[in-house]
């Protein structure tokens, strides 16, 4: 009997033999008796990976013959989609829990400035209790990466859900303005965490025609956590508010515990039985999720072919492939932190309340909680249609004209009428459109497989470092330059931030993630410089 496994055929019956019909420099490695490691004190877990290579090749060449391999061809049974979206879900629980802490100084705020007692704050006070959860989000984040790669993507989330519940708590019970930092610090810690994994996990979970979908749905539950917390704070106390914010997290962690690890983080472990069965699960077909994992450990094998795996990590970065993503991902973050994403969601209230108009500032700040919710989903939805660049571009001309719009009105002093609310709900809503779904596309479908969980806890560690200062600065910025000055800014920043986007992001709509590294791989870095005659099978 023969049977076609990853590019061999395998003959067996009383004895068995591998012939090999194709050689990619990669398969040189994978299998053949002539190549089979030999075992040394330093080569252990070398030949550990072979045996359990070859176990595993043995294993499914039982089957049946698969039918031939086609490039890119990963779509899945509808059994596949729903498994793919039912786990989704649980991280999507994690991502609304992640969005509570963010939210909740803009509802805190406000009554801890009136409250009559020793939690009573001033506005520098204010300023650190909005911005400490940021300033403490970079520590999680730098140790996310190394945590992700050692205990798997699925752990990693599960293991931020304790510091999250741990810090409410601090919050709903503090007495004193110590306690309640503490607690911000260790949500911030928590969220630091699990904004790389949660990523990168959907991102490896999920096939390329859904990939935009489900990396951009915790964006929908991160803006519902947001509303959640809002609408919480306009009927309850902000120590009620605290303790109810515990509720999810559980819950993330109970739906985690049924939700497999990510078959790329198992294959790169040499954990191929295990890789498959997750593959299974995830494309709902055998033969898909055959056709899938030979590309993953093809990818892998020819790193080792080149001599990649040996290469240190510094080094790797400094490479070309990785090196162009990751400037262009940290260059991107850089100008949406300074168009404003985060510090209108910090300080929605007070933003609105400055910027004057005939609509109270709570219902204002609510309603801009809302449109982000359901921009997202309109995001989420129209990234299954409309290409990635064509999505961010529009975003960000749109964020560009409503800031500098709400600017120029400004620039007299506090609006009126309905006119700066409508501006700020223009400005919220072309700014959920692309930008602020764009960090998570990035890290989970540019970074190459062997880096993406390591650079991606770095990218959020100094994503968030920033982010801290800018909060923290918000506050003096606004009283030396006024309102008019901030969202002048707010434009300026969203302006270069689409010229950047425009040069160098490449349409990775419907690719998969090897068809993205390869792009990488070329000499060219303007993405109109590209070579549009294989534009149909490269990115």
């Amino acid at each position: 009997m023969v049977v076609s496994v990853f590019g061999y055929q395998i003959y067996y019956g009383r004895r068995i033999r591998i012939v090999k019909v194709q050689s990619d420099g990669a398969h040189e490695s994978m299998l053949g008796k002539a190549k089979k490691p030999q075992v040394t004190s330093k080569k252990v877990q070398s030949q550990e990976e072979y045996e359990a290579l070859q176990s595993f090749l043995r294993s499914i060449s039982s089957t049946a013959t698969l039918p031939p391999y086609v490039k890119g061809e990963t779509y899945s049974s509808v059994r596949g989609v729903f498994n793919q979206c039912l786990i989704t879900c649980a991280v999507l629980i994690l991502a609304a829990g992640a969005g509570h802490p963010i939210g909740f100084s803009a509802v805190a705020l406000p009554q801890l400035r009136t409250e009559n007692s020793t939690m009573r704050i001033n506005d520098d006070m204010g300023s650190w209790i909005a911005s400490i959860h940021s300033a403490a989000t970079p520590l999680g984040s730098m140790l996310s990466g190394p945590i992700m790669e050692a205990i798997g993507r699925k752990r990693t989330l599960q293991a931020s859900t304790l510091p999250l519940v741990i810090g409410w708590i601090l919050i709903g019970t503090s007495t004193h303005h110590a306690l309640l930092l503490l607690g911000r610090i260790v949500c911030g810690f928590a969220v630091g965490i699990l904004a790389a994994p949660s990523q990168v996990y959907l991102g490896e979970i999920s096939e390329p025609r859904l990939r935009g979908l489900l990396i951009g749905t915790p964006f929908v539950a991160y803006s519902l956590g947001v509303l959640y917390v809002y609408a919480l704070g306009g009927a309850l106390s902000w120590r009620a508010v605290a303790l109810l914010s515990i509720v999810l997290p559980t819950l993330a962690f109970i739906a985690l515990c049924f939700s497999p690890e990510s078959p790329t983080w198992l294959a790169r472990r040499g954990r191929f039985h295990d890789a498959m069965a997750a593959m299974a699960r995830l494309r709902g077909d055998p033969d898909t999720a055959q056709r899938e994992l030979h590309e993953l450990i093809s990818a892998r094998e020819k790193e080792k072919a080149r001599g990649e795996e040996t290469i240190r990590f510094l080094a790797t970065v400094l490479r070309a492939p990785v090196l162009k993503p990751l400037i262009l991902i940290n260059a991107f973050n850089m100008l949406q932190i300074l168009s404003g994403s985060y510090v209108v969601i910090f300080y929605a209230v007070d933003i609105v309340k400055d910027a004057g108009g005939s609509l109270s500032p709570t219902m204002a700040a609510n309603a801009s909680a809302l449109v982000r919710l359901l921009v997202t989903v309109v995001a989420c939805v129209a990234l299954l249609r409309v290409t990635r660049r064509a999505l961010v571009l529009v975003s960000g001309i749109g964020t560009a004209l409503f800031t500098l719009a709400l600017s120029g009105l400004l620039y007299y002093g506090p609006g009126t009428g309905v006119l700066p609310p409508i501006l700020i709900l223009g400005y919220v809503a072309f700014n959920t459109l692309g930008f602020f779904l764009l960090p998570g596309l990035m890290i989970g479908e540019l970074l190459p497989t062997r880096v993406r969980g390591l650079c991606g806890g770095y990218i959020f560690c100094l994503f968030n470092s920033v982010l801290f200062g800018f909060t923290k600065l918000y506050p003096v910025m606004k009283n030396n330059i006024g309102m008019s000055g901030v969202f002048g800014l707010f434009g300026a920043s969203a302006s270069l931030a689409t010229a950047v986007l425009f040069l160098l992001l490449p349409e990775t709509k419907g690719k998969s993630l090897i068809q993205i590294e390869q792009y990488y791989q070329k000499p060219n870095i303007l993405w109109m410089t590209r070579k549009k005659a294989a534009d149909s099978q490269n990115v």
